[in-house]
Parts: C-alpha cells; sequence; structure tokens
C-alpha cells in the first residue's frame, strides 16, 4: 500500500485535480452524447443539440457556464439537461478521490504518480460506459475494448515498476481476471436463457467484467460484482415495489459494475472485503 500523501500536498493536488476532473467531465459529457450516433467525439466544435449554434469558450466552462446561464442556452434558450454539470461535479469528485485512493490491484508498492494517472484513467473511462448504458441500454463495444487493453498496460507498466518477475505474476493475473469475466457473465446469460427463455445480461455486460478484470484482478473484479448484484437487486426491488419498473422491464445492469468497480478500486480489496465479511 502506498503511504497517504502529506497534507501539506494534498490540498494544492485535491484543488487541481478537481479543476482538471471537471474539465474532462465535460468532455465525457460530448463522449456519451455522440459515440451512440457515430458521430466524431473531437469535431465538429460543442455546438447547442437544439439550436446548431457552436458554442463559444465562456459558454463551455464546465459548472459555471451552466449556472451563469441559469441552465440554457444562450442563443435559442433552450433548457440545458442537469445531467451536463452533474457530470462534471462527479468527475471532479471522482478524480478528488483518486488523490486519497489506496488500490490493491496494482501490486504492493506501485509508483504513486502513475497510480494516481492509472486512477483518473480508469475513473474517466468508467463515466461515458456508464451513461450510454443509462440511456440506450447498450455498452459500447470500443470502449469495453480498448479499455480492457489500457487496463492491461496499465497493470504492466505499474507491475514491472516493482520487478520483472511481480510484474509478469501481475499481468498475467489480470489476463486471467478478465478472461474469467468475460467467459462467467457469457457462461451466466447463456444459463439464464436455458433456464427462463431470455438472457439475463447482455454481451456489453460480459465486456465490462473483463474491462473491469483487466483493472482490478480477480479479486478486485470478485468483489465489483457482488456490490453490483447487491446494489442492483436493491434498486430493481424498489423500482419494482413503488411501480417505476414492470414486471419484466429490463434495467442496465452496467452503472451498478461500473459504481462497483470504482468503489473497489477507490477503497481497496481489504475494506470491501472487511465490511462485506461483517455483513454476511
Amino acid at each position: 500500500m502506498i503511504p497517504p500523501l502529506p497534507l501539506s500536498h494534498s490540498a494544492p493536488l485535491a484543488v487541481v485535480a478537481a479543476l482538471f476532473g471537471a474539465c474532462v467531465g465535460s468532455f465525457l459529457n460530448v463522449v456519451a452524447w455522440r459515440l451512440p450516433r457515430q458521430e466524431s467525439v473531437v469535431l465538429p466544435r460543442s455546438h447547442c443539440p437544439r439550436c446548431g449554434a457552436q458554442l463559444r469558450w465562456f459558454e463551455n466552462l464546465p459548472l459555471l457556464s451552466w449556472l451563469l446561464q441559469a441552465g440554457r442556452c444562450r442563443h435559442c434558450h433552450a433548457a440545458i439537461a442537469v445531467r451536463y454539470p452533474l457530470v462534471e461535479l462527479l468527475t471532479a469528485g471522482l478524480w478528488v478521490a483518486a488523490t486519497l485512493a489506496r488500490p490493491s490491484a496494482m501490486g504492493p508498492d506501485p509508483h504513486p504518480l502513475l497510480l494516481l494517472l492509472a486512477g483518473w484513467l480508469l475513473l474517466s473511462w468508467l463515466i461515458p460506459l456508464t451513461l450510454v448504458d443509462l440511456d440506450q441500454l447498450w455498452l459500447p463495444e470500443p470502449l469495453c475494448r480498448l479499455g480492457l487493453l489500457l487496463g492491461l498496460a496499465s497493470t504492466a507498466v505499474l507491475g514491472l515498476g516493482q520487478g520483472i518477475e511481480l510484474g509478469r505474476l501481475l499481468l498475467l493475473h489480470h489476463l486471467l481476471a478478465a478472461a474469467l469475466g468475460l467467459l462467467g457473465f457469457e457462461a451466466v446469460s447463456a444459463l439464464a436463457e436455458r433456464i427462463i427463455g431470455r438472457p439475463a445480461l447482455g454481451l456489453g455486460d460480459a465486456k465490462l467484467a473483463a474491462l473491469l478484470g483487466a483493472w482490478l484482478g480477480l479479486t478486485g473484479l470478485g468483489l465489483s460484482v457482488v456490490l453490483a448484484v447487491f446494489s442492483g437487486a436493491v434498486v430493481g426491488l424498489v423500482g419494482r415495489i413503488s411501480g417505476r419498473l414492470g414486471r419484466h422491464q429490463p434495467f442496465p445492469f452496467g452503472p451498478f459494475l461500473t459504481a462497483g468497480g470504482a468503489a473497489v478500486w477507490l477503497l481497496g480489496n481489504d475494506a470491501w472485503s472487511a465490511l462485506l465479511g461483517r455483513l454476511f
């Protein structure tokens, strides 16, 4: 485990993380909007989806622009969904949390700065996956596939920085976790289809599980799945009782997986194992 940052360093770092995280969150909003529509996430520049007007720099400031414009487009006065500033705020919060995180997945003594960069990358990557699944009941395969490769690359860099032997073992462990995540979820889905006549999980969920395995290893993936199943069951039960979800109405499982993965990265395996051990 890496030691906590000195207080004199953590406060300025948290401010920087919040500012850059909000900016990244603004871009992730663009990704989540354009990717399902098969549009470039780079060009054209940010514009109002209602009137098409390109946004000036001062209309594109994370959080501030939405507040200063009272949540409306400056050109056509159409309402801008509150989701946009909320995603920016969420990303900023996750980036700050990552500065205090003690993940267990990357070996006993990873380089602190590289570990922080890896955490920022993983947490940011999970956000558009969550948003797209909530909107479309679909997890984009390119994001899952590239996220898996980035997880293995981060594992290799952080592992080899602690020694060749440890790096090889860590990479093998994460490769195995990714494969088991993919095959395990596909097996559960196929079994459910045989028993109840329809898949319990989408193929996108299996690819997301593989991504989490590549980043978190087998123990981290297992904890993420337990957290996802528990939280998904609670939300599903409340939704059914309240009438917001129909008896056979599907709802996305991906957001519960991403939340579980983020929670395991931020708090580490030991904390969640201890908490779940007390609960069960």
